[in-house]
């Protein structure tokens, strides 16, 4: 994924202490003055936004929506028009309140503290436990490369290699991370964009199969694509997370969340196109390699197993690196304003380190948990939650978005831009409460309680910040 060299430490930050509730504060301070702490520029921050969509899913995804048909590419274009109209909202929020956060600024700006709570600790649970999903998923692909998965020990070694390396990255400073993103997405979006647009030199439309293969009306096979699909979008938010590290963050998050939004979904559908149309459908919805089947169909031999097993490989490190400086930017942005322990809002080269390493810790228990209790049930059912409970930010952001909107107030709101604005969030807000439906019944119950058993740490929280502000009253 990415290694860093040994580099002479900056010198240290000053500490930063919690402030108290302010709903106007304008940005957040310099995110640090060292020269391993640089603010993101709109190529590193669409990165970090197309490089956290991308995950490893994709070189599955083809196969995945196959037994629906080619209408599934139907279900692609309906998403990325949710997914799009999510990304503006960001964008327009990110305008008005440019700090570190995303999600949780919004909420706690028009709901206040409660529902910014709720929001960074939903999103919190959502990175860590989605980390150590996608370790344990990459362990997968390397056992292509190197056989890994022979005994569970050294399958969880390498598990653990694959989080704590993007970990490094972060503990080295914003510049290392900008770097590695920007690497990262590139080297992984070569293999795919070779297969998204040569596979369409290759098209042969006798391999795309029926167009409604479900056996179901269009409407139930659209939505059950879909429904598939939904989570492939995640990670929309990622540049208006980390808005306290990107440059003039008022044009760059918009600008960067939408052309990244665009770009991953231009992938999906290209990708998942030219592997309908090179690889024969029959083959295809038995196929536990789609990506690779593709490349064999288009060159011919064996070899393309390595070469999307290496792309994945790069594709997964690179998306943990970014969700790894996601997971400790929400809390730093909540222990800014007391609603996190404090020291989650130290920071050194730009990043908060103690939440990075809070975050990568708990995804490493919950890996090696899953190695040693014998059965992924408990792991998958996890996994499953956070599709619910990255939900939460969206539908408070959207919702904060809906209340500027239609209470009028003259500083939010551009009223040139009204409309249009109006009609986004709307589109935004169905699209995530289309997420909370497709996690399922088993998922929201248990994100529930995730969810209640935060409303006890807010309890606690509050009721520090409340003693403090009363021991420090005149």
């Amino acid at each position: 994924m990415h290694v860093t060299g040994t580099v002479p430490p900056p010198a240290p930050e000053p500490r930063e202490t919690p402030a108290a509730p302010d709903h106007t504060t304008p940005a957040d301070p310099a995110p640090g003055n060292g020269r391993h702490a640089r603010r993101f520029g709109l190529p590193v921050a669409t990165a970090l936004v197309m490089g956290n969509i991308i995950g490893g899913g994709i070189f599955l995804l083809p196969a995945s929506v196959a037994p629906f048909g080619t209408i599934s590419l139907l279900a692609f274009g309906v998403l990325t028009v949710g997914a799009i109209a999510l990304a503006l909202v960001f964008g327009r929020l990110a305008a008005r309140d440019p700090r570190t956060g995303g999600p949780y600024v919004y909420a706690r700006g028009a709901f206040g503290d409660f529902a910014g709570f709720l929001a960074a600790w939903a999103y919190w649970i959502t990175t860590w436990v989605s980390n150590a999903a996608l370790a344990v998923a990459a362990v997968g692909y390397l056992d292509v490369l190197i056989p890994v998965n022979d005994h569970r020990w050294t399958a969880c070694l390498a598990a653990l290699v694959v989080q704590w390396l993007p970990a490094l990255a972060n503990f080295a400073g914003t510049r290392w991370v900008g770097a590695v993103q920007l690497v990262s997405t590139v080297l992984k979006f070569a293999p795919l964009l070779l297969v998204a647009v040569g596979g369409l030199f290759f098209f042969d439309a006798d391999n795309l199969g029926p167009f409604n293969a479900s056996g179901s009306g269009g409407i139930g096979a659209v939505s059950a694509a879909a429904a598939i699909l939904l989570f492939s979008y995640l990670g929309v938010e990622s540049a208006a997370v980390s808005a306290g590290e990107v440059k003039d963050p008022r044009r760059t998050v918009g600008r960067a969340t939408v052309i990244g939004t665009a770009g991953a979904a231009l992938v999906y559908l290209l990708g998942t196109l030219s592997v309908f149309g090179t690889v024969a459908h029959d083959r295809l919805v038995t196929s536990d390699t789609p990506f690779s089947d593709a490349v064999n169909s288009m060159f011919g031999g064996a070899w393309g197993g390595w070469a999307v097993a290496l792309a994945a490989l790069v594709s997964m490190t690179g998306c943990l690196n970014g969700w790894t400086l996601l997971s400790a930017q929400t809390p730093y942005a909540a222990a800014r304003d007391g609603l996190f322990p404090a020291a989650f809002a130290r920071k050194r080269r730009g990043v908060p380190t103690t939440g990075v390493g809070v975050t990568v810790v708990l995804a490493s228990l919950l890996t090696v948990y899953n190695y040693t209790s014998g059965s992924a049930k408990v792991f998958e059912v996890l996994v499953l939650v956070t599709t619910f409970t990255a939900t939460v930010p969206y539908l408070l952001a959207t919702a904060a978005q809906i209340f500027h909107l239609v209470s009028g107030q003259g500083e939010k709101v551009d009223r040139a831009r009204l409309v249009r604005d109006g009609i986004a969030a709307s589109v935004a807000a169905a699209f995530s409460l289309w997420l909370v439906a497709g996690a399922g019944y088993a998922a929201v119950y248990q994100g529930v309680l995730f969810l209640f058993a935060g409303v006890l740490v807010y309890a606690v929280m509050a009721a520090r910040r409340r003693r403090a502000e009363t021991s420090n009253a005149p």
